[in-house]
Formats: C-alpha cells, structure tokens, sequence
C-alpha cells in the first residue's frame, strides 16, 4: 500500500492506494493551523485506518503533498497555512520510524503529473493550475515535474486587477472569490458573474503563457471543478487578449479535480520507488 496525503489551505484529504493505483481507503478532516497538531492528527487518521496495514508491514510509502515551496522534505514556506522551515519528513519519521520511505512534493506539481499522465496524447509541456484556497502552479514536461521549475510560486505573481498591482491569488483563490461574493463556487449560477471570475484568472495566465508556452492548461482544485461554468468565457478572454504571434493553449477541466493530488501523490512515490 501506498498512503497519500493532500495538505490543503483548507482541509487534508489522505488516501490509501493498492498497488494497482486503486483507493482502498480514504478520510477528510479540517488542517490544523499549528504544525504539531498537523502531525498528530495525520498520526491519528493513518493509524486508525490503516493500522493493519502497518502492523504487517504492508506500507511501502507515505507521499506527502504540500502547498508550500518544498526542500528535502521541508516546508520552506506555505503561503496559507503561514508554516515556515517546517520538517515534514522529519516528524513523520518520528512517528511512523525511518523504514517507511516518505516523499514530500509540492501539491500543484503532484496534480499536474497525475493529470499529464491522463491525457490522451501525451503533451511536451503541461501547465497544471490548482484555483482552491490559493492558486498554485505545476509545470510538467515530458511527463514529468519540471525540476527547474519546480519551487515556482504562480499564485503568487504580480498583476495588474481593479487598477492597482497585486499578488494573483489575492483576488482569483477560491478564498478570494468567497470573500467578494459570499458564496461559495459550486453555488455560483450567474453567467455575469463567471465573467468576472475568467477576468480574474486569466489576468495570472496571460503572463504565463508566453514564459511557459504550454500546449495545454488543466485547471483543478474546487475552481476547477466548476469548469463547465466558465471554461469557455477564461478561453475567449485569454485568446483575445495574448498577442497574435503567441497560440492560446487549450484550456480544460482535470479530470479528477478535487482527487488530482492524491492521483498524484500515487504517482510520485511509484516513481521514486522504482529509482
């Protein structure tokens, strides 16, 4: 078995995958604000789902996704949950010992390997946007996590919106869509609205674009999930807006857009296990 777990702004999602990439089992729960009442509830979910698992030595790797810039295994900095220099490894070692390989990875990067994977075609280069509680990028190349690139931070680039300059996902999140209208995405039905939504997530896309030039644009996490509300108005805005000499990408919905960080979580570890 293979355990994954989606750390989100919000909430984490754990998962345990068979060796065929099937969920055995899964279970939610709100992330805890502080770093050691993170660990202590991860030990707490693990132990009371998976303990058999454990006790027969059936866990091959626990995969760890994070929205945080991530150096061996540590949480350099997570803009939401405000950790910094937070050894996620090292406290799950701690707790589960150092015979159990655990692989830390960024989560925009993880979602964008699973659903790079999952294309039909297989694409050179692959943006992988997450629009959650925060906005956060994945490059893909060659089916794989750009290693360069990997540490990039897009919900953090600065763009010009509502005439003043400001960090992207200050006002295209999830976070930052709640708290302009009050509601939630999924209960959002006015077209007029959606607009505004595509104009504000279109403004972090048109500068990165041209840099990352990729064939296609996934887009996940619970934005994503609403695409078929706007996928067609973000397309029209981006194509109209980019210069003429730069193609517009194609732009669609992931495939599993609140799951994408598990998928790839699962992922992730099969790779390093095979090493």
């Amino acid at each position: 078995m293979i355990i994954t777990i989606d750390t989100g702004g919000t909430k984490t999602l754990i998962a345990g995958f068979s060796e065929r990439g099937k969920i055995l089992a899964k279970t939610k729960f709100p992330t805890p604000k502080q770093p050691k009442k993170y660990i202590n509830a991860i030990s707490e979910n693990l132990k009371d789902l998976f303990e058999e698992y454990f006790n027969q030595g059936q866990v091959e790797a626990i995969s760890v996704a994070m929205p945080a810039v991530i150096e061996e295994g540590i949480v350099i900095w997570a803009q939401n949950l405000r950790w910094r220099n937070f050894d996620v490894k090292s406290e799950l070692q701690t707790v589960f010992g150092k015979k159990i390989p655990i692989f830390v990875e960024n989560d925009a990067n993880l979602a964008g390997l699973s659903e790079a994977r999952l294309l039909e075609k297989p694409e050179n280069t692959v943006l992988y946007l997450t629009v959650s509680t925060g906005i956060g990028a994945g490059i893909i190349s060659e089916n794989n996590i750009n290693r360069g690139l990997r540490k990039s931070e897009a919900g953090r680039i600065i763009v010009e919106y509502d005439g003043s300059m400001r960090e992207w996902e200050n006002f295209a999140s999830g976070k930052a869509i709640f708290e302009t209208y009050g509601t939630y995405v999924r209960d959002i039905t006015r077209p007029k609205i959606w607009l505004n939504i595509s104009d504000r997530i279109s403004r972090g896309l048109l500068v990165l674009i041209p840099i990352v030039q990729p064939e296609i644009i996934i887009i996940g996490g619970s934005v994503g999930s609403q695409f078929e509300k706007y996928g067609r108005m973000l397309t029209n805005i981006v194509k109209d807006r980019l210069p003429t000499n730069i193609p517009c990408p194609r732009i669609v919905k992931a495939q599993n857009p609140e799951e994408a960080v598990i998928y790839g979580c699962y992922e992730y570890a099969k790779d390093q296990l095979d090493k």
